[in-house]
C-alpha cells in the first residue's frame, strides 16, 4: 500500500453525506456525480414535488449552508500551564469559535456526545451574533481575537434596524445545530435554553435540523419571580427546547427525595405507598372494557398492622369477599391491568409493586397496588426556586465571580437536565458555555452520584470589560478552578474514595495549522518559487512536537484525552485514544532510518506517522508494505 498524507483540514461534510447517499443509493450516482432524475427515481412517492410545499428558510440560509461545507484548517493547541491536572483529566476547556472547534471535533467525537446544553445568544438586539464568513471562517476570526494584524471587533450586535435580524440570527445557529446533531449518540438529547424572541424560530430550525419527529418537549422555566415590570403583564419565563438524536433517546425519571417522596408506608420489603387499582377513567367500564372487568377475592382474616389483607383471583373458603372494580357512584367501572399482570402481583412477593385489600371508610373493601416507585416524571413547567436566575447570580457570587458575568444559568437547571438525560460515564457539551455552569453541574453531580461523566466547555474569547478577567473565558476557566477547589475543601480530612474524582479540565486553544498553507495568490514567479522552496518542510517555523502530535491526532480521528508513551525506539512516540481503542506510531524527526524502527516490529494493522522529508522514496515504499504509512 502507498504512502498517504495526514489530512491538512477537517473532514468535508458534503463528501461524508455523498459517501453515505452513494451506499445506500448506488443507482443515484453517474461518473461520481448524483443524477438527480435517477435519484427521484428512486426514491418514488415520498418525494414531495408539488410547486407549494412547506419549507423553512430565511435570507442567508444558502450561505450559512457554504458555510457549514468549509473544511477547518484549524487545530487546538494545549495549554497546560492554564490546565488542572492535564495528563490525567478527562473535562475539555476549548478556547474558539464554537463553529471551527465543533468542525474539530466532528471526526473525533461523532455519535460521542450523550447530552448536549447550550444557552447560545437570545437576540435581544443587545446581544450578539458571531460575524461568520464562509469564504474564510478561521481568518475572520483570526482578525476578531487579535491574532492577526487586521483590526476588527470581536461580535457584532444584531439591532432589529439591521434589516435581516432573525435571518442573521438564524445563519449563525443553522451550522452549529448541524455539527451538535453529528456529534450527538444514537440515544443522545440536546437542550436549549431561549426567550420569546426566537423561541419560534428555533423550534422551526430544529425541527429541519434535527428531525420533527425528534422534537421531545417544551420545558418553561421561570425565570425570575418579580418578572419584568415595566412590561404591562410582568413577564417571569423562558423556555428550554428539548430534542433527542433519534427514537432510541430516553428521558428519565428523576429520583424522590425530601418534599417530593410520599413513600409513608413500610413492610418486610421495603417502604411504599398505596393506589387503587381500579381505573379511574369515567369512559372505561365493562362494556368497552371487558378484559379489565373480573372479581377479585379478599382474605379479611389476615390483616396486618396497615390494616391490609391478601387477595386472590380465585375463590375458595378463605378468599371469598368478592370485589367488582365500581365507581364512588356504585356504577361499573373496571381494573387497571388484565388479568394476567394482576396474578403475576400477587404471585410475587419481592417485586417492585404487588396488590392487597384494605377496607374503606365506607366499609367495603378497595384493591390496591403497593406502590414502591422512588422515581417521579419530570413536568413541562420547572418552577423550582432553585432554577431561578437569580439563584445563578446568588451561586456565582458564592466563589466571588457575580461581578464579572450577568445572568448566569443557575446549577440545579442544568443538574436536572443531567439527571433525566445522562449516566455515569456520559459525555456532555456545551458550545456557548459562558461562566461555565454546565460544567459545575456536572462536576458537582459526579459526586453526588458517584459519577464520571466528563465535560466540553468551548467558548469564544468574548470581551468583558474588565481587567482582571479579560474576556469571558477567563471566567469560565476561573470559576471551575474555584469550584475544584471548594469541593477538594469539602472533602479534606476525609477518607480517600475508592473512584478517585476527576477534578481537573484540560484547555486548549483554537489556532492556526501546525502545517503551512499553500498561497495561490502570489503576485510573480519569484515569490511563487519562494512559497515552494518552503514547502519542502511541510510545518510552520517554530513549531512545537506537543502541538504537532495534537493535530495529527485530531485530524486523524482521534479524540483530545490523549495518551501518548515512549517507545523502545528513540523519538517514536505511541498515541492512544483509549475510548475508541485506537492508536498510532508517530515520529517528527527530522532523518529516519528503517532499522531503527525494527523493535516497533510494525504489522500491517499498524499506522506510523512521520515527516514526509524524514524518508527517501526507497525507505517510504519499504516502510509502506510493511504498515500503514502517513507521512506529514
Amino acid at each position: 500500500m502507498p504512502k498517504q498524507s495526514v489530512p491538512k483540514t477537517t473532514p468535508s461534510l458534503t463528501d461524508e453525506q455523498l459517501q453515505a447517499l452513494q451506499t445506500l443509493i448506488p443507482q443515484a450516482f453517474a461518473e461520481g456525480r448524483i443524477d438527480s432524475e435517477k435519484l427521484l427515481a428512486s426514491l418514488g412517492d415520498i418525494v414531495d414535488d408539488r410547486p407549494e410545499r412547506y419549507s423553512f428558510s430565511w435570507a442567508g440560509k444558502r450561505d450559512a449552508i457554504r458555510l457549514l461545507q468549509v473544511p477547518s484548517r484549524a487545530t487546538l493547541l494545549p495549554a497546560r500551564d492554564e490546565s488542572l491536572d492535564f495528563d490525567t483529566t478527562q473535562n475539555l476547556f476549548i478556547e474558539g469559535d464554537n463553529l471551527e472547534v465543533l468542525k474539530l471535533l466532528y471526526k473525533p467525537y461523532f455519535g460521542r456526545v450523550k447530552m448536549i446544553y447550550i444557552d447560545p445568544p437570545y437576540n435581544t438586539g443587545n446581544d450578539f451574533v458571531y460575524p461568520d464568513n464562509f469564504a474564510d471562517p478561521l481568518d475572520t476570526y483570526l482578525q476578531l481575537t487579535g491574532q492577526k494584524d487586521r483590526a476588527g471587533n470581536l461580535l457584532t450586535s444584531n439591532p432589529e434596524t439591521g434589516g435581516r435580524y432573525h435571518s442573521a440570527w438564524l445563519s449563525m445557529m443553522y451550522p452549529r445545530l448541524f455539527l451538535a446533531y453529528q456529534l450527538l449518540s444514537e440515544d443522545g438529547v440536546i437542550f436549549v435554553s431561549i426567550d420569546d424572541h426566537e423561541v419560534f424560530n428555533l423550534r422551526l430550525l430544529m425541527n429541519e435540523v434535527f428531525g420533527e419527529e425528534n422534537f421531545f418537549t417544551t420545558i418553561v422555566v421561570q425565570s425570575n419571580k418579580r418578572g419584568q415590570t415595566y412590561k404591562q403583564i410582568a413577564k417571569t419565563h423562558e423556555y428550554m427546547l428539548v430534542f433527542t438524536k433519534s427514537s432510541d433517546s430516553e428521558i428519565r425519571e428523576l429520583e424522590k427525595s425530601g418534599d417530593n417522596d410520599d413513600l409513608n408506608l413500610s413492610d418486610e420489603i421495603g417502604r411504599f405507598n398505596i393506589r387503587e387499582l381500579r381505573n379511574r377513567n369515567p369512559k372505561f367500564g365493562r362494556e368497552n372494557r371487558p378484559n379489565l372487568y373480573y372479581p377479585i377475592y379478599v382474605n379479611q382474616t389476615l390483616l396486618d398492622k396497615d390494616g391490609f389483607c391478601p387477595i386472590s383471583l380465585a375463590k375458595d373458603a378463605e378468599f371469598s369477599v368478592e370485589i367488582f372494580p365500581l365507581d364512588s357512584n356504585g356504577r361499573e367501572s373496571c381494573w387497571r391491568w388484565e388479568k394476567k399482570l394482576t396474578q403475576k402481583n400477587i404471585s410475587a412477593s419481592t417485586i417492585t409493586s404487588n396488590l392487597v385489600a384494605k377496607q374503606k371508610t365506607t366499609g367495603e373493601y378497595g384493591i390496591f397496588e403497593k406502590y414502591r416507585k422512588t422515581t417521579y416524571k419530570a413536568k413541562t413547567i420547572w418552577d423550582e426556586k432553585t432554577v431561578i436566575s437569580e439563584k445563578g447570580t446568588m451561586e456565582l457570587g458564592e466563589i466571588g465571580l457575580s461581578d464579572y458575568f450577568d445572568f448566569p444559568k443557575p446549577v440545579f437547571l442544568i443538574k436536572k437536565a443531567l439527571m433525566l438525560s445522562t449516566e455515569e460515564d456520559d459525555i456532555i457539551l456545551d458550545f456557548f458555555s459562558g461562566s461555565c455552569t454546565t460544567a459545575q453541574a456536572v462536576l458537582e453531580l459526579n459526586r453526588e452520584d458517584g459519577g464520571d461523566r466528563r465535560f466540553i466547555m468551548v467558548q469564544l474569547q468574548y470581551p468583558t470589560g474588565n481587567q482582571q478577567f479579560s474576556t469571558i473565558v477567563e471566567i469560565g476557566k476561573e470559576r471551575i478552578r474555584r469550584v475544584v477547589a471548594r469541593m477538594k475543601n469539602d472533602r479534606a480530612g476525609q477518607l480517600a474514595l475508592d473512584k478517585p474524582e476527576d477534578l481537573g479540565f484540560k484547555v486548549f486553544k483554537l489556532a492556526p495549522s501546525n502545517y503551512r498553507q499553500w498561497d495561490d495568490a502570489q503576485p510573480d514567479a519569484t515569490a511563487y518559487t519562494h512559497q515552494a522552496e518552503m514547502f519542502a518542510d511541510p510545518l510552520i517555523s517554530g513549531w512545537q512536537p506537543e502541538n504537532v502530535l495534537y493535530e495529527v491526532a485530531l485530524k486523524e480521528g482521534y479524540g483530545l484525552n490523549l495518551t501518548v508513551e515512549p517507545t523502545a525506539v528513540k523519538g517514536v512516540q505511541l498515541v492512544s485514544d483509549p475510548d475508541k481503542g485506537q492508536s498510532f506510531y508517530i515520529t517528527l524527526a527530522a532523518k529516519i532510518a528503517l532499522e531503527e524502527l525494527r523493535p516497533l516490529d510494525l504489522k500491517k494493522d499498524n499506522l506510523f506517522i512521520c515527516r514526509d522529508t524524514a524518508l527517501d522514496d526507497e525507505a517510504a515504499a519499504n516502510l509502506a508494505l510493511q504498515c500503514r504509512l502517513k507521512t506529514i
